[in-house]
């Protein structure tokens, strides 16, 4: 039997035709669009969230957002051991794979779920990060917020049914604006996006990136104001005989960030207790340690101000410091659903503040200030820990509006970075279990940018297993590509015409003529066809193929009485040149 071809209304069509453009790889102005939809939606999501735990704490805490210092001893006790137990309840009624949270859950979904973020990981995020930063938990606020960006932009596309390659484009999308909104550093947003995320540069994926970011950094500046997050004066280098010194500022600042990712890694592998007893036991560690150290607790800016400016003492600053690892990297190790970004900015200013001291001692009047100190050493955790040194770079500089930290913040951060990757053998913390291999191969990133109806063949024609012998030559006027063979409930093949006209010359000399062919039967190559979704990328198809150990695929498409379930026919030949 012959199929016949879906017949589509107007509107329709249109927006078909706007998701199809959306599956190649430089469809710019529609992912421009979508970027600054992205950066509209992210911003409005990240300020809520933002406002969500600092409007109640602004009000409950004796003097500001972040004074847990203020609240008395018992009370800096009980806060977080209530908020885990909160928490715990709350994620008791969550299944396993609901409960992922952060920039290593949304990394695992680019890679294995093509950017596909779902909604109740979303929800658990909000309110989970929320509850944390609420009850004092020594958490960041940029990490929920970058998973809010991510998941809300993947939503807004999967919502449209836009084609995945450019599912992955929105979501960086939503890192970018996420990040802008959070911080006030739109290109720190960007780079991250880029560097961490995507783990790519190209211009298709910067523009609507940036679009993004920009959105989303003045939704931010409309609510918040358009100040640097960190008012410190202009700081720079005394001498440049500072610069071995500041080599060996990256190495100790490489050793703590090292510390901070085994320390991580070594508290995910208590997954196997219950999640309340995880979050419980979280809650008792900081806690107990706020009775010492209340400046753990909370997002911890304005511990941070104060390394700036210098108004912390030598040994306040290194027990800050150390507290903070333990406490920060146990509790999100144990599965609590807040941020890195924040506790690597409070360790990072609080190390590089002492060892500004610890400098000006071995050297009086000739040893920059600790506040220069402290900014380099923001930024040389942020890019050990999270292996983003280009981001970390750019984010101090927009954190404190000082280029004049540039230069030695470079040699400090790459020789961090370097130091935590050779010590701890990992590609940074968002790495820690999670299965990244492959993602940042040159043939997955090219394959993920492009979708399956960008490639597809349609010069086809359809015809069950049977064919009538004198249907055959009719078959072949208008010269197809393939022969899709298809019968209800059978598996699909394809053949190429040429094998049916050498069969039908070699009938011709027959006196015999059988009624009826049988395509599956006659001599010619064959390849069984493999259905994938007409949203998929061509990393998916190819995948596809490999897993089936197969030579094509088929492009499904909801098919109705009489009509054909292929929309289109794409080989491993066509990926193949595609990709050369």
């Amino acid at each position: 039997m012959a199929f016949e071809k879906r017949q589509t209304h107007w509107p329709t069509r249109q927006l078909d035709n706007f998701r199809a453009r959306l599956a190649h790889a430089d469809a710019l102005p529609q992912l421009a669009i979508l970027g600054c939809l992205s950066g509209l939606l992210t911003g409005l999501i990240a300020i809520a969230f933002r406002l969500s735990f600092e409007l109640p704490l602004s009000i409950l805490l004796p003097n500001g957002s972040e004074s847990f210092e203020d609240l008395p001893a018992w009370l800096r006790f009980s806060l977080p051991l209530g908020g885990a137990l909160l928490l715990g309840l709350i994620v008791h009624r969550l299944k396993p794979e609901q409960r992922a949270v952060g920039v290593g859950h949304i990394l695992d979904r680019m890679r294995h779920h093509q950017a596909q973020l779902p909604a109740t990981n979303m929800l658990w995020q909000f309110a989970g990060g929320a509850i944390a930063l609420l009850s004092g938990h020594s958490v960041g606020r940029e990490g929920p917020a970058v998973h809010l960006g991510a998941a809300s932009s993947s939503l807004l596309g999967q919502k449209l049914q836009l084609p995945n390659n450019s599912l992955r484009t929105l979501t960086a999308c939503g890192v970018a604006a996420a990040i802008a909104a959070s911080f006030n550093t739109p290109l720190a947003g960007v780079i991250f996006a880029m560097e961490v995320v995507l783990m790519e540069y190209t211009i298709i994926g910067f523009i609507p990136v940036i679009l993004a970011a920009v959105t989303g950094g003045v939704l931010s500046r409309i609510v918040f104001g358009d100040q640097p997050a960190f008012a410190i004066p202009l700081i720079d280098l005394v001498s440049l005989w500072e610069l071995p010194y500041l080599l060996l500022c990256g190495l100790a600042i490489g050793l703590a960030s090292t510390a901070m990712v085994l320390l991580y890694r070594f508290s995910g592998r208590f997954d196997r207790y219950p999640l309340l007893l995880r979050f419980l036991f979280a809650g008792l560690l900081c806690g107990s340690v706020a009775i010492a150290l209340p400046q753990i607790q909370g997002v911890g800016y304005d511990t941070v101000e104060l390394a700036l400016t210098g108004q912390m003492a030598l040994w306040l600053l290194l027990a800050v410091a150390a507290a903070k690892i333990i406490v920060s990297m146990v509790s999100m190790g144990l599965g609590l659903p807040g941020g890195i970004i924040g506790p690597n900015f409070v360790i990072g200013a609080c190390l590089g503040g002492a060892l500004g001291l610890l400098g000006d001692m071995l050297h009086p009047g000739e040893s920059g200030s600790s506040g220069f100190y402290a900014v380099v050493g923001m930024g040389a955790m942020m890019g050990a820990v999270l292996n983003a040194p280009l981001a970390a770079l750019i984010a101090v500089l927009e954190l404190t509006y000082n280029p004049n930290i540039l230069l030695p913040s470079m040699l400090v951060i790459v020789i961090a970075t370097v130091t935590c990757r050779m010590l701890s053998r990992l590609p940074g913390i968002f790495s820690i279990d999670r299965d990244l291999q492959g993602y940042e191969s040159p043939l997955f990133q090219m394959l993920s940018r492009s979708g399956v109806t960008s490639l597809m063949r349609s010069n086809f024609v359809h015809h069950s297993r049977h064919l009538p012998t004198e249907k055959a030559k009719t078959l072949l006027e208008n010269k197809p590509e393939w022969i899709v063979i298809e019968d209800v409930g059978e598996p699909k093949f394809i053949l190429k015409p040429a094998d049916l006209a050498h069969y039908l010359e070699a009938l011709a000399s027959e006196t015999d003529e059988p009624e009826a062919i049988d395509l599956r039967e006659i001599p010619g190559e064959r390849w069984r066809l493999f259905p994938v979704h007409h949203r998929a990328s061509l990393q998916e198809a190819l995948l596809t193929m490999q897993q089936n150990n197969g030579q094509a695929v088929y492009i499904n498409q909801a098919a109705a009485p009489l009509m054909s379930e292929v929309a289109g026919i794409i080989t491993h030949q066509d990926i193949d040149n595609f990709y050369r």
